[in-house]
């Protein structure tokens, strides 16, 4: 982001674009007023197209800021944002500014939502997961005007900042450790992915990566919604019994391998002799299975801590010199349910 590009927006800029006064549009984007339906409409239009966000606070404080980060996540049911979370305060526990979460759910349009209504209170940062966003999100991003850093995925181009990991690679690393172990015939379960863009990512670099040793996937299967661990064990059952030649099974995430690793171990199979199991995240929670699940740290804490050393320093008066593509690399965990060769 140029300096240039970013001065927030005014009623002026909306008023420039839309070709009506600014007095009309305050009364559009405040309801208040009688304003025609044509006019309306283009003034709105405008302001979407723009990305600006009202200001709630206009006239309340002299610097138009408040001392809140944005941080804006998928979900918090999912164990992994609140390790992202705890990353973030710890460095914010040092300073004046406090994190405000909003959840989007994974919907795109809830993202809209999410992000408009906290851009109206004018937070001094914004920290938001993925690099995937709507074009209306994306406009509201770039015209902020404050610092943006984009969390968890490393894959793509940011809008300002980013801290996180490649998943393409993370997803060839762990094919490539399964393949070195012997096994051929791997089976695949994960989330549904038009809605984890970061799942999708790590599929795409596993295939990929079987792929060039002439190995495909043979099965597959995808779930939303309802408890991960419950959906690990159906989505086990009914693949073995679909596919009973597959020696290995690899999870989007550790919850659903935690799921398929209790079945397998209830039906006698021998974890990895028979059938090999891997998952993602690195969870810690799930340190007290009967046998260790293997998996790959995701950087979640560390993903925390360097977004919000980011936004510090960028708030810092004056400004530090910071880091502002930050790249993790996560390390498998062999465990003891993926042999090693």
């Amino acid at each position: 982001m140029s300096e240039k590009n970013k001065r927030p927006l005014t009623l002026r800029d909306v008023s420039e674009a839309s070709g009506v006064s600014e007095m009309t549009v305050s009364r559009v984007l405040r309801q208040r007023g009688d304003v025609s339906e044509p006019t309306r409409i283009r003034v709105l239009a405008a302001a979407k197209a723009l990305g600006y966000v009202p200001n709630k606070i206009a006239g309340a404080l002299a610097s138009n800021r408040v001392n809140l980060i944005a941080v804006i996540i998928p979900s918090l049911s999912n164990m992994v944002f609140p390790e992202v979370l705890n990353g973030i305060n710890d460095v914010l526990d040092e300073t004046g500014l406090q994190p405000v979460v909003g959840v989007t759910d994974y919907l795109p349009e809830k993202e809209e939502r999410v992000l408009y209504e906290m851009l109206s209170w004018r937070p001094s940062g914004i920290i938001i997961a993925g690099l995937e966003h709507s074009d209306a999100s994306r406009a509201m991003l770039t015209a902020a005007g404050i610092p943006v850093i984009e969390i968890m995925d490393t894959d793509g181009k940011p809008i300002d900042a980013m801290v996180g990991i490649s998943h393409r690679r993370a997803g060839r690393e762990m094919a490539q450790a399964i393949l070195r172990a012997g096994y051929r015939h791997v089976g695949f379960m994960g989330t549904k992915m038009p809605l984890d863009h970061r799942a999708r990512k790590r599929f795409e670099g596993f295939t990929q990566a079987l792929a060039r040793e002439g190995v495909e996937i043979e099965d597959r299967a995808f779930y939303s919604g309802g408890s991960a661990l419950v959906k690990g064990r159906e989505m086990t059952r009914d693949m073995i019994e679909r596919s009973p030649e597959l020696d290995f099974l690899y999870y989007s995430n550790d919850m659903i391998g935690a799921g398929g690793l209790l079945y397998l171990l209830e039906q006698g199979i021998d974890v990895p002799g028979q059938v090999g199991l891997a998952g993602f995240n690195g969870l810690d929670l799930l340190q007290g299975l009967p046998r260790q699940l293997a998996t790959m740290d995701a950087c979640r804490r560390e993903i925390g801590r360097r977004a919000a050393q980011i936004v510090t320093a960028r708030l810092a008066d004056p400004p530090q010199e910071v880091e502002n593509h930050v790249t993790l690399a996560p390390v498998i965990n062999y465990g003891q349910t993926l042999k090693r060769r």
